[in-house]
Order: structure tokens, then sequence, then C-alpha cells
């Protein structure tokens, strides 16, 4: 994933308002998240680092993306948003967060890019001269990543002495706890500790993983950040959002129709956004969007997706696929290794449905809140209650 930085706040007018992309645009198109985001920046302001918890896609990188974009954070602070997701070593990590700094000082002069190598010297094969313009650039590429932890020493030292003080958000972050190198955690806990110049946010999806290494009294961040803890958006508060943004285009939206959407997705952001962005598409100029237009709408969305779900499915082991089958067709399933659940849905045994459910919840493909399971996609589950229900 491509670190992000953020400088200005985006004004643009879009197409269709209900934004599925993981880019914040502006304010206009994003949905409350005013008491989280009044934590967020109360936290930068007072000196306290965070630590955001939420299923995948509800919204947390948006939310960052907001905060950013308010006028006493991006004019204070220098801005960083990295994303782990996709990273498996340290050095794939101090990659995206080099490439994060290094955005950041594109628009700054050749004097910017000097002071961050005076520090980040282990970095310093990256900065060349465009064989174009003649101009210095920096141009990272992982290859050059040859001694990524004293490459983190350095990036942690340029931090904590930039003319501007730091806001660093690492998006799930609990992806470090699985990298091969022994003690990383401990090592970015330290590094934060001294690092005076700079606020943290550290987000993650995996909550039994992030509440272990924020909340354990054996972890090296226990009790270090302000937790938060990111739920679905007021219904009422996303209906008047959605009614509004149709509205300015000239469309209706019938608060029954916006009912039906969030009710079935659940309330999760992104795809309650996605049946949303459909909705608008399919709804002419000066017409309007009624509940009718929701089964056939997200018949169409998993229409669009079926044959990725078909190869996703066939991925897994016959058990596995059983016990997908199950949770979808109960929606939310709680005791699957009670007797009763194995009996109902034909699985194996109780042992047998256990170790399945805890490979599907490594990969993040079944969710579990409290004692209930479900199937992380809300589309994937509609799809296999379609088509095993």
């Amino acid at each position: 994933m491509e670190s992000r930085t953020f400088a200005k706040k985006n004004n643009m007018r879009l197409s269709n308002p209900f934004v599925i992309t993981n880019d914040y645009v502006s304010a206009k198109y994003f949905c409350d998240r005013e008491f989280e985001t009044k934590v967020l920046m109360d936290n930068i302001s007072n000196g306290r680092n965070s630590v955001l918890i939420s299923p995948r896609r509800m919204g947390k990188s948006g939310l960052i993306g907001h905060v950013f974009a308010q006028d006493q954070i991006r004019e204070k602070y220098r801005l960083f948003h990295v994303d782990l997701y996709s990273t498996s070593s340290l050095a794939e990590m101090v990659f995206l967060l080099g490439r994060a700094v290094t955005d950041s000082l594109k628009s700054d002069s050749r004097k910017g890019l000097e002071g961050f190598l005076s520090v980040v010297k282990s970095m310093r094969p990256g900065f060349k001269v465009d064989p174009v313009t003649g101009q210095f650039v920096f141009d990272l590429s992982m290859g050059e990543i040859t001694r990524p932890k004293d490459s983190l020493d350095e990036i942690f030292a340029y931090l904590n002495n930039t003319d501007k003080p730091c806001v660093v958000a690492i998006d799930e972050f609990q992806q470090i706890a699985e990298y091969p190198e022994k003690n990383v955690i401990a090592q970015i806990r330290t590094h934060v500790q001294k690092c005076l110049n700079a606020r943290f946010i550290f987000s993650g999806s995996k909550r039994r993983m992030m509440e272990r290494l924020f909340n354990n009294p054996s972890e090296p961040f226990y009790l270090s950040c302000v937790s938060l803890f990111l739920n679905p958006i007021d219904r009422d508060r996303y209906r008047s959002f959605a009614c509004g943004l149709f509205a300015e285009a000239g469309k209706t939206l019938d608060g029954s129709c916006f009912d039906d959407i969030y009710s079935r997705m659940e309330g999760h952001t992104w795809y309650v956004q996605r049946v949303l962005n459909e909705v608008f598409a399919r709804t002419e100029q000066g017409g309007a969007a009624g509940v009718e237009m929701v089964p056939e709408t997200i018949s169409y969305i998993i229409r669009l997706e079926s044959r990725a779900y078909e190869e996703l499915f066939a991925g897994f082991s016959q058990t596995q696929k059983r016990l997908l089958i199950a949770i979808a067709r109960e929606g939310k399933a709680s005791g699957i290794t009670s007797s009763a659940f194995v009996k109902k849905h034909a699985l194996k045994t109780p042992s047998t449905v256990q170790s399945a459910a805890r490979v599907l919840y490594e990969y993040e493909t079944i969710t579990k809140t409290g004692n209930q399971y479900s199937v992380t996609n809300r589309f994937f589950s509609l799809w296999l209650k379609e088509r095993f229900g």
C-alpha cells in the first residue's frame, strides 16, 4: 500500500458523492464522526498518542484524513499516514515510512530533502538527479533499504527534529507483530517514547490483537495510548447526510430506502457507501430512489463480484466452506462449536469447527463481536447465502 501525506483540503466536486475509495476527499463527503474527530484532535493537541480500532472498512482511514484536513492540524503539524496492511517485514515498513516523509518534502526546496538526508544517511542512494529536469529528487526503492533498523533509527531522529511537530498515523499497526524480526514492537515503542516532537495514531482492524498490544501489561505499548473504538455511524445522522447529497444533485432518496440499505449492511460504512453509490448512479436527475431499488442494486453488485467470490471460496477447505455457509445462513452465529450448531448445519465435530474458525478469523474472512461470528465481507456473505442458502 502507498503511504499518504495530507497537506491541503480538497474542495473538488464529485459526480457521485458517495465515495468508496479509501482516500479522504473533503468534509463535504464525510459523514459525522464529530465525537471521534474531536477526541483525536484533542489527543494531538495535548500530547497524547491514540489507538484507533474498528473492523476493516468502517472508516478509519477516512477519519484520519478528516482529522488531518482540519485547519488547526493541517497548518501546525507535518502529517504522515502509512498503511502497513500489505507489509511483511521491517524493511517494508521502513520503506513506506521513508516514502511518506520524502513525499511530504517534494513540495519543499532542495534544502528540505538535503536536511532529511543529513539525518537519514542510510537512505542516501535514493537521492538522484532527474534526467529530464535536472532537479534533485528522492526516488526510494525497496532495494535501497539495506539496513532497516538503522534507517528506522534515523527516520525517528528526523521526526524528532523537524521544523514543525509531526503527526504520524500508522494503519493496520498489528501487522508489525507478525514480522519475522524480533522485538520490533519494543523498538518502535522506545522510539515513540523518545520522539517528543511527534504524536502517533496507531489504527488496526484486528481487535483482539490490537487490544493485546495496547492493553496487556506484558506488551511494550501497555497503557501508552488513548483507545478509541469506531462503531457504525448513527443511522439518523447518516440518513440526513445521504438524503442531503441526493437533494443537492437534484435527486431524492426516500428515508425508507436508506433505512433498508443501512439495515442490510448493518451500518458498516463502506458497504453502505457502496450501495448508496450504485443507487445514486441509477437514479435519474429529478427522480427518486425508493426502497424497491435496494434488492436489485445489491444483487447487481454481488453479480459484479461473483467470479472473485467463486475463486475465494474455492481456496478454502471443505470444513471451512461448510462453516462459512453456516455462518452466512445465520447472519450472526453464536455457539458455533456447540452440538446444536454442529448438528443443525451438518458440520463434522466441534473441534474441526474450532480449527476452521481459527483459520478463517486469522485471515479476516470472519469477524467476531462478543460471542457472535459473521462473514466479514457483507456482499460475500449474501453471495454465500444466495448460492448455498
